[in-house]
Parts: C-alpha cells; sequence; structure tokens
C-alpha cells in the first residue's frame, strides 16, 4: 500500500518554508517509505487547485492512500481536497476565510521565495471563495493552532473543525513554534505508524 503526503505551503510561501523542511526531514528520517509531495503551489487559486488534483491522479495507484498536510492558506486547500477524496488531513493555523483576509492585499504581490509578481484581483478572491467547504467530514482533520497567531483568529478555526483532534497551544504565532515537536502527532493522527 502506497501512502502519500501532500505537503501545503501558505500564501506567498514555497516548499522551503521551514515547516516543509521540517517535514520533509521527520519523514525522510523516520518514514522513508512514505512519498511526500511538497509543490510550489501556482498563485492563482483555480489553478492552484487544478494543478494539485492532477498531481494527486498522476500520482494514485489502485493501492494508495493520501494524507493533507496544509498550513494557513494550504489548511484551506487541504480542507477542500481532504472533504473532496475523503481522505485526512492535518491543518496547521489554517485559514478559514481567507476571502475576506486577502481583501487587504488586493493588487500587485510578489512571493519572497521564489520573486514571483502576480496580482490579487477581485477574480481571486471570488475564485478563493468557491473553494469554500460549509461542512466537514468528521473524524477527519487534526487541527492545530496557537493562541499567538498574529494573522489569523485561531478562535475561528477552533469553531469550523469542532470535530477535529484539536492541539490548541498558548502563545506561538502564525508560523506554528515548535512545530517540529508535533510531527509525531501528524503521523500518528494518520495511522502512520502501522506498517
Amino acid at each position: 500500500m502506497n501512502k502519500n503526503i501532500l505537503y501545503l505551503h501558505g500564501f506567498n510561501s514555497s516548499p522551503l518554508s521551514e515547516k516543509a523542511k521540517l517535514t520533509r526531514q521527520y519523514l525522510t528520517e523516520h518514514f522513508p517509505d512514505i512519498n511526500l509531495y511538497c509543490p510550489q503551489i501556482v498563485s492563482n487559486p483555480k489553478a492552484a487547485i487544478a494543478q494539485l488534483e492532477q498531481l494527486i491522479e498522476e500520482h494514485s495507484t489502485l493501492a494508495c492512500q493520501w494524507y493533507f498536510i496544509g498550513s494557513s492558506l494550504g489548511g484551506y486547500l487541504a480542507t477542500y481536497l481532504a472533504e473532496k477524496y475523503q481522505r485526512p488531513a492535518a491543518v496547521i493555523n489554517p485559514a478559514v476565510k481567507p476571502y475576506y483576509l486577502l481583501v487587504d492585499y488586493l493588487g500587485e504581490q510578489t512571493n519572497p521565495y521564489t520573486q514571483e509578481v502576480y496580482q490579487v484581483s477581485t477574480d481571486f478572491i471570488a475564485d478563493l471563495k468557491s473553494l469554500e467547504q460549509v461542512t466537514l467530514l468528521k473524524n477527519n482533520y487534526l487541527l492545530m493552532v496557537q493562541t499567538g497567531d498574529e494573522v489569523l483568529d485561531y478562535q475561528q478555526a477552533i469553531n469550523f473543525y469542532q470535530n477535529a483532534d484539536i492541539i490548541k497551544q498558548q502563545g506561538g504565532d502564525h508560523s506554528f513554534v515548535g512545530f517540529e515537536k508535533m510531527l509525531p502527532n501528524i503521523t500518528k493522527f494518520f495511522n502512520l505508524n502501522t506498517f
């Protein structure tokens, strides 16, 4: 049985982000048989979902299981994919309603990792809204939040993912301080320790 993890980075981030690197290192050391996919997600929401669905289809076999990890805006995308494919997701300080937050970012953006220049437009915001999930599969999510998140309201995530396994830590910030200590919780939630 192939086990695949798709790691989804956040807004203006990349596979070179600290959490992505820590995830890669941990899985390489402890779960070398797991296939980790951590693409540079394209900046347009509709194109991003098409990119991610194509990756999943290309790397799926009959004996294959997918798991999703998403941080911030990546948590929003991971939730969409978890619902579509009915597979588990771990979401870290996830964006619940990013289409409200990103109105403040309308106009030209530059990704600090890739130097890509792109536009956040009203169509971009509408495309994000179209990916919103209203109801969630129960017991399908591990939610990890820190109360010191300076970007997103952690309580909004707790309310939305109320049927999730919830890890709420006092303090911290949007990057999720001490993320490396949470990786065993993620692999345990995915039941990866059983093979």
